[in-house]
């Protein structure tokens, strides 16, 4: 009885299994995704109201209960061709960590449509490829296969980063 007490105390208890739960969404034809805890929600795709000067991935702004809220295109944030309204076009509201002086900022995220919410395992998650030329892959987390596709986890925080948004407006740093 000692023994089988004893292999019992010894066996390692099971590996306890991480996961994420992540809203995934399409845009341009590739499946991303972004953690739950960044997104406040999700609305239909209203008229946006454009603002002068703005970078091309800005799209405009809304009005969501009384709160003016940017909204920027993800496919023109990654130097696509911007995004075509469908029905099934969404934005996506996210709370980001803006700057010290500024603290958490709320952005819109157009999307092509929303997906569904998925736990994606931390063991399921690799690092982003790193290319060895001047493409970033800074702002994904990693990249998740699930069901038999990829799916990009994007850092929302790096991504829709204000001062790398209000950079693209200006190049030249004169804003």
């Amino acid at each position: 009885m000692t023994d089988l007490h004893d292999a019992f105390l010894s066996t390692p208890p099971a590996a306890v299994v991480e996961t994420e739960k992540h809203l995934t969404f399409i845009s341009g034809g590739t499946s991303f995704a972004i953690n739950i805890l960044k997104i406040k929600e999700i609305i239909e795709y209203r008229r946006l109201t454009q603002v002068p000067m703005m970078p091309t991935s800005m799209c405009g702004v809304i009005s969501l209960r009384g709160a003016v809220i940017p909204v920027i295109d993800l496919q023109a944030r990654f130097a696509l061709a911007g995004s075509a309204v469908s029905e099934r076009t969404c934005i996506v509201i996210v709370e980001i960590d803006g700057p010290d002086h500024v603290g958490a900022q709320v952005l819109g995220i157009m999307v092509d449509a929303v997906s569904e919410v998925l736990d994606i395992h931390r063991q399921d998650i690799a690092p982003p490829p790193q290319l060895n030329t001047d493409v970033s892959t800074d702002f994904l987390e990693g990249i998740a296969q699930v069901n038999g596709r990829f799916v990009m986890l994007l850092d929302v925080d790096k991504v829709l980063s204000i001062e790398e948004i209000s950079a693209l407006a200006d190049p030249a740093g004169l804003v």
